[in-house]
């Protein structure tokens, strides 16, 4: 993955459990390419630039159970936080839950604000946008801004538009 080519573009985390398709989807917006992606250990980082003024340095977390206590030591200088899920696996959102309700409990993400990607709507029987929200518990985040949008990283659907609206999320915070 590319290299962050200066440092006044704002930091983006990617969380979400592993298999949600953050590395695709970071991938995808670097490259406009699918590649061919493996479990992250560690994380990869790239510059999207979303314009000719404009760029996110965007972090992509490991998502394994084992990586997610190490989730906090990314987070220093984050000015937002994409968390992403499979909206096509509904067994795996109380899961999801329990980490964004760890991961947002962390002092440095103090009124970040949260965007959250349902990635895979491509796929056929996917949760809803509404579904997605209250099972996360969204509504409950009362003290920072959040959206949820719908992608799908293999199909690169969304997620130029959900990027831009990160990019927003972050000048109105």
């Amino acid at each position: 993955m590319g290299q962050a080519r200066s440092s006044t573009s704002p930091q983006v985390i990617l969380m979400g459990l592993d298999s949600a398709g953050k590395s695709t989807l970071l991938a995808r917006l670097l490259t406009g390419q699918v590649m061919e992606t493996s479990p992250t250990i560690g994380f990869n980082v790239g510059t999207l630039d979303l314009d000719k003024k404009t760029s996110l340095t965007v972090w992509d977390v490991g998502g394994q159970k084992s990586m997610r206590p190490n989730w906090r030591y990314y987070i220093d200088d984050c000015k937002a936080l994409v968390f992403v899920v499979d909206s096509s696996n509904p067994t795996r959102i109380p899961e999801a839950q329990k980490a964004l309700k760890k991961v947002l409990t962390e002092e440095k993400l103090r009124g970040i604000p949260l965007m959250v990607l349902a990635n895979k709507k491509d796929l056929p029987n996917s949760m809803t946008i509404r579904e997605i929200s209250n099972q996360l518990d969204l509504p409950s985040y009362t003290d920072r801004l959040w959206e949820v949008q719908a992608c799908s990283a293999l199909k690169g659907l969304g997620l130029q538009q959900a990027f831009m609206s990160v990019n927003k999320l972050i000048k109105k915070s």
